[in-house]
């Protein structure tokens, strides 16, 4: 199993996320094959064994107050552990720029997923190619909530 984590890009992304975060919103995604600037924020999931805290970069879009992410896994065949997580434990913790958010996690469905999907697939239009690549597995279109 990969840990993300210790991806290069990633845990430079991470530690730029703690250090900088209005650095690392904007995020140069041709260090992964991308192209262009895109927004990040920093999900922090509970670990569902470990019960630890999981930080991840992920590009998001935004829906009224809430904040909008895929599970694509680059289209993989199973959900990323972070989307895992949330199964187990919905509540999390963004910082979107500078900007702490406590939220929770939901999986869009229906016309709500749709409509989410398209506008995600406009900001980075890959996930289309990862959702052929996961075959079967529809890949979840999450959104964060704002708590208060």
């Amino acid at each position: 199993m990969v840990n993300f984590n210790e991806i290069p890009w990633i845990a430079k992304h991470i530690e730029l996320y703690r250090k900088d975060p209005e650095k690392a919103h904007m995020w140069d995604s041709s260090e992964a094959g991308g192209s262009g600037m895109l927004a990040t924020l920093l999900l922090t999931t509970t670990g569902k064994k470990s019960g630890e805290p999981r930080a991840l970069p992920l590009i998001y879009g935004e829906a009224g107050d809430s904040y909008i992410v895929i599970a694509s896994k680059g289209g993989m065949p199973k959900h990323p552990l972070w989307y895992l997580n949330l199964e187990a434990k919905p509540e999390c913790e963004l910082m979107v720029g500078a900007k702490p958010v406590s939220a929770r996690a939901r999986v869009a469905e229906g016309e709500e997923r749709e409509r989410l999907w398209k506008q995600m697939a406009k900001i980075y239009p890959p996930y289309n190619e990862y959702q052929e690549r996961a075959g079967a597995r529809t890949i979840p279109v999450v959104v964060l909530d704002p708590v208060d």
